[in-house]
């Protein structure tokens, strides 16, 4: 008890003194102090969802409070770990108010043709990339999800679901075909909801942190957040009932804890990761096997193609880059050009 109370009062005394960059706080302090005599000491708090200007703050004792924002927080997303303070008044509205922000370890991202790069979930540890195994599974698809994955720090894995519907032989070629991935360390997860193969190992990575489903339509995100957080369209039902938002709940990322440990991040707006806002010096980066020859070429202005004296090319020509990536790449970096909005420059 003495402990939980000591770091609480630590906390505080960051936020008064305005001296330390982990969180970020008030340009005028009188402004955002001014009615915290309706409110109680601060304390540490987890973004579960964020609604407009109102968030559900989830408290270390596990209730969920419904906040306002300070003005002065503008990037605010589910994941979030933020100072707050509890209303004095029973059933106040809002139920609390929240402070500052801490720094991010992690934070997912998505590019949007009218508000730019838009910050979806933060604090993630793990992006299960969930792909579909027939009519055929798209590396194109996967190498797109890595990318994202490697350009924002968070830790991919290859979940391929419904493999109970592959033969023996096409689900021989699947395997020596991921290969091009294990060998760059990547993991990977064949999983059946039918027959129940992989469910287990699915639930030791999810106890290890907080996850996070991607993947196109169809694949089957909906049947693995039902398996491994059963009743969750009831809770989103509850949830969105609450809010009194409606729809808009549904569309809303938001965080749940699992029965059987680790956190999962639900975001039904995430289905593909566009990469236009990219630079075609990123995209190589997030492929590690490009890493020990980028900057080898003849020239400095190489494009990777038929250029002469290209190194990629020649790690392609001895095995050292597999040809199905190298391909991917340079399709990637034209559907980025295709897709970039006219306005948009890093």
């Amino acid at each position: 008890m003495t402990k939980k109370k000591h770091l609480t009062e630590r906390q505080h005394q960051r936020i008064a003194a305005n001296q330390k960059k982990r969180f970020v706080r008030a340009e005028k302090p009188e402004a955002a102090e001014q009615d915290l005599d309706l409110f109680a000491e601060s304390e540490p708090g987890l973004v579960i969802s964020r609604f407009g200007q109102h968030a559900d703050i989830e408290a270390t004792d596990g209730s969920v409070h419904r906040c306002s924002l300070r003005r002065v927080i503008n990037s605010l997303v589910t994941g979030d770990k933020v100072i707050w303070r509890r209303a004095k008044a029973a059933n106040s509205t809002p139920a609390g108010v929240v402070e500052a922000a801490a720094d991010r370890e992690s934070v997912l991202v998505r590019p949007d043709f009218y508000d730019g790069l838009k910050p979806v979930a933060a604090n993630i540890d793990l992006m299960i990339i969930v792909s579909a195994v027939l009519p055929v599974f798209s590396s194109n698809i996967v190498d797109r999800y890595l990318i994202a994955a490697e350009a924002m720090h968070i830790k991919p894995l290859l979940l391929l679901n419904k493999v109970d519907l592959l033969t023996a032989e096409e689900r021989a070629a699947l395997e020596q075909q991921l290969q091009m991935y294990t060998s760059l360390g990547y993991d990977f997860l064949l999983l059946s909801a039918k027959t129940g193969e992989g469910t287990a190992q699915l639930n030791n990575y999810l106890q290890q942190g907080c996850s996070i489903f991607v993947g196109q339509s169809g694949v089957g995100k909906s049947s693995l957040l039902n398996a491994v957080l059963p009743g969750i369209d009831a809770i989103t039902k509850e949830v969105s009932e609450v809010s009194g938002l409606g729809q808009h709940t549904t569309t809303t990322a938001r965080l749940y804890h699992l029965p059987q440990g680790g956190d999962l991040i639900d975001s039904p707006g995430i289905r593909e990761f566009a990469l236009w806002h990219l630079e075609p010096e990123q995209v190589a980066a997030a492929y590690p096997e490009f890493q020990p020859w980028l900057g080898r070429c003849k020239f400095r202005d190489c494009k990777h193609q038929n250029d002469p004296g290209c190194a990629l090319q020649h790690a392609v020509s001895q095995g050292d880059i597999h040809p199905e990536r190298f391909h991917n790449y340079h399709k990637i970096l034209l559907s980025m050009q295709q897709d970039k909005p006219n306005y948009f420059s890093n």
